[in-house]
């Protein structure tokens, strides 16, 4: 009866009702938009770590995020593969150089990942099955997803890095996260070509890989216990919760997506604790009629609620529908690995029930103008 009711009432005046809908549309598109940069920003900043082989990761001490890493001696890795439960280690490089386009002049700093080829270090089938080229001299796999200022990324093409001639063996795609403009991988010999200031002694991370059974924490700490100060070490857990909490908390990118969710969920109430009560003071003399027939206050709340819900549920489809093409839009050319997933879905269906039904609350206020004496 009260989903009836609702209904009927919502309907009565079709353009007042797609007013109505269009209005809270807005509000929850922008849930949407606002929720999902906030959650891409740790995911941006986990999205290589997300994609590599390791039980458990090895770190300078004085790591602050991956485009900040600095370094420690290689020689820990030899140190972890004393601990029985340890199956393998390998070491990763990082530094960042100018690529020079050619064509245009224009140069632009990309951001180098460099790891024995024999090593298994990506989770990535594309990568896996073109890393073999990296044993080639001068040779480098770039990620498709790198900005457009680096030119035409074909197979073959030659471009410099860092005022050094090489060559685009092979054409990926993964993300850029935050660490540059572009990303390239390559050997680690090939590394210390392209920056001789560098040496294979000290490494930036260190991924192992632990043996069946066994403890990822309980082999951390003892770990911990072996290896120098100079080094840290964490599970993927830790590394997940310290990513996120930098992301979130000591970057103006995740204040700012975080304050701007929150002004997204203010704005929704208001907007729909507006479209509420300007709906019910149009249909009062209906609710005064309700209530001369024997309607209580809480059946013409109950109407009030599913009144609310209904407009959100109308308002939430095509915001869900919307905000999934300007995610992909939004990650395909910005560096934000934002998409839609179901629980996200589910999560804003859910907040957008509640914020209706507490719209609704302080809506029906107005019912008590509702008096059937009016009617006559």
């Amino acid at each position: 009866m009260k989903l009836r009711v609702a209904w009927r009432m919502l309907v009565h005046e079709k353009g007042r009702a797609a007013l109505a809908v269009g209005g809270v549309f807005v509000a929850i598109l922008l849930i949407f938009l606002q929720l999902g940069f906030y959650l891409s920003v740790p995911r941006g900043g986990l999205l290589f770590y997300n994609a590599m082989r390791f039980d458990l990761l090895l770190t300078s001490s004085a790591y602050v995020i991956q485009a900040q890493s600095n370094d420690f001696p290689r020689r820990r890795l030899y140190q972890a593969l004393a601990v029985p439960e340890v199956a393998t280690a390998a070491a990763v490089y990082h530094d960042s150089g100018l690529w020079l386009n050619a064509e245009t002049g224009v140069q632009r700093d990309v951001f180098v990942i460099a790891f024995d080829p024999n090593n298994r270090v990506f989770d990535v089938p594309e990568i896996e099955q073109k890393a073999s080229v990296l044993r080639q001299q001068d040779t480098i796999l770039v990620d498709g997803a790198s900005r457009p200022e680096l030119g035409a990324l074909r197979v073959g093409r030659r471009i410099e890095i860092a005022k050094r001639a090489v060559t685009i063996g092979g054409v990926y795609r993964l993300g850029i996260g935050f660490v540059g403009l572009g990303v390239v991988l390559t050997s680690d010999l090939n590394l210390i070509r392209l920056f001789p200031n560098r040496n294979l002694g000290d490494i930036n991370l260190g991924l192992l890989t632990l043996r069946p059974g066994a403890d990822p924490d309980a082999v951390a700490e003892k770990l911990r216990q072996i290896l120098p100060e100079d080094t840290a070490v964490l599970t993927r857990k830790e590394l997940a919760a310290r990513e996120t909490d930098h992301w979130m908390t000591r970057t103006s990118t995740g204040l700012i997506f975080g304050f701007g969710t929150i002004v997204a969920f203010i704005v929704g109430l208001v907007i729909l604790n507006q479209t509420l009560s300007t709906q019910i003071a149009r249909h009062l003399p209906q609710y005064a009629t309700l209530k001369a027939i024997g309607y209580t206050d809480a059946a013409l709340a109950g109407i009030v609620v599913t009144l609310a819900i209904l407009i959100a549920t109308l308002s939430y489809l095509p915001a869900a529908l919307i905000s999934t093409g300007i995610y992909a839009l939004v990650s395909a050319f910005t560096p934000l690995p934002v998409s839609q997933t179901p629980s996200r879905l589910l999560t804003v269906l859910a907040v957008t029930w509640v914020m209706s039904t507490i719209s609704a609350l302080i809506a029906i206020r107005v019912l008590r103008r509702a008096d059937p004496v009016e009617l006559f």
